[in-house]
């Protein structure tokens, strides 16, 4: 790409097979699915029993049926008998789920701040208390090594290929099947969208960026970031070194998204993979290796899903 200022060539390789091998990438390979995550917040909002999450969701009965086997099969739920009969199941979190929690908090902040509360098909809760300090809160993102509250800005990044997991992504194609129009639950992020994003922060800001790096079609993309511009996700300008581009950043809803990305993807690093993601942060305020948690802003504890009410 003659006259970027930004990536080209080996860097822009680097950065392609840093994120197909990344465990964001795979996590949401896994659970990026717009039905998976609306079934995941449903059981983290107290929904137990199949029928629930069909009146909930308004979901075929197939599909809500293939994303709790896909849950339970990856060891998410579990099944045990309702209180209202051993013949009637109910889903519950498993320990490796409950770990899930700071991610589903910081989707749930940037929801009540950036989201559209009457496209959601899922009903979030208004207001959380954390029992421990008995306050309502906001989840704030932090450094677990020096607990200092942490942003996009904080941090740097350091991009190194894992072969273990980058064959996976080769065997099952670089660019899989992408819809022109993402579905999600009314809060205008989808794997896709997570994935550009993040593409962004570490440094794309052109369409040929964009596409080499994730793999995806000409017209499938250009759709896709159309409608990431006017859902106000990234702001397109203009190119200042050549007027025929145009160049695409983050906007502050976009940015927001950083807490959540950051920890979905320790998460899978640390209890699905089982193996360090290939794209590894840095916290700028202390130089250790940032280890997100997300913690109660009133009285910085770490929140665990025991200890919140709604």
């Amino acid at each position: 790409m003659p006259g970027s200022p930004l990536l080209e060539g080996p860097a822009l390789d680097l950065l392609r097979d840093a994120l197909a091998s990344s465990s964001l990438s795979h996590g949401l390979r896994a659970f990026g699915d717009r039905w998976t995550v609306a079934v995941l917040l449903g059981a983290f909002t107290g929904i137990r029993r199949f029928d629930d999450w069909q009146s909930a969701l308004g979901l075929p009965r197939q599909t809500l049926s293939a994303r709790l086997k896909g849950l339970q099969a990856n060891g998410l739920l579990r099944q045990r008998p309702s209180q209202q009969g051993a013949r009637r199941q109910a889903y519950h979190l498993t320990a490796k789920a409950l770990e899930l929690y700071g991610a589903v908090l910081m989707m749930w902040a940037w929801e009540r701040r950036w989201g559209d509360a009457g496209a959601s098909s899922m009903a979030l809760p208004q207001r959380l208390v954390h029992r421990s300090c008995g306050k309502a809160f906001v989840p704030r993102l932090q450094c677990g090594h020096c607990h200092a509250k942490a942003g996009l800005a904080d941090l740097r990044y350091t991009l190194r290929v894992n072969p273990e997991l980058l064959p996976s992504v080769q065997d099952f194609g670089r660019a899989p099947r992408l819809s022109a129009h993402p579905s999600d639950l009314g809060l205008r992020v989808d794997r896709w969208v997570l994935l550009i994003v993040t593409a962004v922060v570490l440094g794309c800001r052109y369409f040929e960026q964009l596409r080499h790096v994730l793999g995806i079609g000409p017209s499938v993309l250009a759709l896709r970031l159309k409608g990431m511009v006017e859902s106000q996700l990234l702001l397109a300008q203009t190119d200042l070194h050549d007027a025929r581009r145009t160049v695409y950043r983050l906007t502050p809803a976009s940015r927001d998204l950083f807490g959540y990305i950051v920890a979905f993807s320790r998460w899978t690093s640390e209890h699905h993979l089982r193996q360090a993601s290939s794209i590894q942060p840095t916290h700028l305020g202390c130089g250790h290796a940032f280890n997100p948690r997300v913690a109660c802003d009133q009285c910085g504890e770490e929140l665990r899903a025991t200890e919140v009410s709604f």
